[in-house]
């Protein structure tokens, strides 16, 4: 039996964020190669946490800078690990290559924090994001995480470009793989049409601070433009985890309608005309806008929020940054039949085309033998992350021994 263990940030909650989502398509990739999966993580999990058990797979709460984790792993041998985006790998990469040598070592980045981070500065200190500074401390970290590890998983193409252009990254270690989507149910197929939908969304964890800021930008400069052209429409705001600041933005008589997390964001997504993402910072991709694709619903959106959606298709609504444009372009969208049937065949286009999961699985499963088949030569043909491993995580090994210490 092939065993794979994943070291998770959290324990996944698919239903509240898209990083949940993506961790269950991982899985799913797994389980497919008949690999036993354990899941391991130190946070806690939750009433929205995906009940891994369902699905045969065990789980283990783990403690920082402790050695029980080695004996867990010793005993377990698992063939391949997965580290759930850079800091697990920084907490445990160590540990897993003492116990375990020869287990592939996977990063699945999730989105590029680096990236994510420096353009969230940028628009704190009003710098177009185009100019957000790359060449950071958090970026430092993170690209070397992603040298150390054997493969990282990489969820956008414009992010495989700029670690491959800006940081000169081996593509041999770097794999594509973005959000995956079954084809569409027969549910999905009964979109309702667009005589039959009403309302604006937006959706999106709220304690993400890309969300936050949408939420914010929304209430203040964009939906008071669209309510002057549309009196009768709502903005209906999904999102679990809303700070009070978020909360108290609720306001029936302006239609903005802060309305917590969707139980079903198939039945929410399905019901309304329009999806709203004015997204000013951020990266990897967007699972509202992916979700809204999937239930035939057109989106406005900035070129942030599109990037790595729609490679060279049209995409399934309307790019803009300038919030007039985008709540003109939120009115054209919502108004017009002909050009909102339009962008909903956009976005199926681009789901059949660039996100279906049977145009992935089969890649990835050939990259999980070749590397492992070859892993002795793999690390020696890109032997910068040995000299990482070895050099840069034996602070992070003896800072963890001098705790654990202490603790004791």
């Amino acid at each position: 039996m092939k065993t794979l263990l994943i070291i998770g940030h959290t324990f996944p909650e698919p239903t509240t964020t898209a990083a949940g989502g993506r961790m269950m398509q991982l899985i799913d990739l797994f389980l497919e190669q008949e690999y036993e999966i354990s899941f391991a993580s130190t946070a806690n999990s939750s009433e929205r946490s995906e009940d891994l058990s369902k699905l045969g797979i065990a789980t283990e709460n783990i403690e920082l800078n402790d050695s029980s984790f080695d004996v867990f792993i010793s005993k377990l041998k698992p063939a391949v690990v997965v580290f759930d985006r850079y800091i697990t790998e920084e907490q445990f990469g160590w540990r897993v290559s003492e116990q375990a040598p020869d287990a592939l070592r996977i990063l699945d980045t999730e989105d590029l924090h680096f990236l994510r981070k420096a353009r969230e500065e940028a628009i704190r200190t009003n710098r177009p994001v185009t100019e957000a500074n790359v060449f950071t401390d958090t970026a430092k970290r993170e690209l070397a995480s992603i040298l150390r590890s054997d493969i990282s998983l990489i969820i956008s193409e414009y992010e495989i470009e700029l670690l491959q252009k800006t940081f000169r990254i081996s593509s041999e270690i770097l794999h594509y793989l973005p959000f995956l989507v079954n084809k569409r149910s027969k549910r999905a197929k009964k979109e309702p049409f667009f005589e039959k939908r009403a309302d604006f969304i937006t959706i999106g964890n709220l304690l993400h601070a890309p969300n936050v800021n949408s939420v914010l930008r929304l209430k203040k400069d964009i939906w008071p433009l669209i309510r002057k052209e549309l009196p009768q429409a709502n903005l209906c705001i999904y999102g679990a985890y809303a700070p009070q600041q978020i909360a108290e933005l609720h306001n029936e008589k302006e239609g903005f309608l802060i309305l917590g997390w969707a139980t079903d964001v198939f039945e929410v997504m399905q019901a309304a005309k329009v999806c709203l993402a004015p997204i000013q910072f951020g990266a990897g991709l967007k699972g509202k806008l992916l979700d809204a694709m999937m239930h035939g619903t057109p989106s406005v959106t900035t070129a942030i929020g599109a990037e790595g959606m729609c490679g060279d298709l049209p995409f399934s609504g309307s790019i803009q940054e300038d919030s007039k444009e985008f709540a003109n372009a939120a009115v054209r969208l919502y108004t017009q039949q002909k050009l909102w049937l339009k962008c909903q065949a956009y976005g199926f286009d681009i789901i059949d085309n660039r996100f279906l999961k049977e145009l992935f699985s089969e890649d990835f499963k050939q990259l999980l033998i070749r590397i492992q088949s070859n892993i002795k030569e793999h690390r020696e043909h890109h032997f910068i992350g040995q000299v990482l491993q070895d050099q840069t995580l034996k602070s992070t090994k003896y800072m963890s021994k001098w705790i654990e210490e202490k603790n004791s």
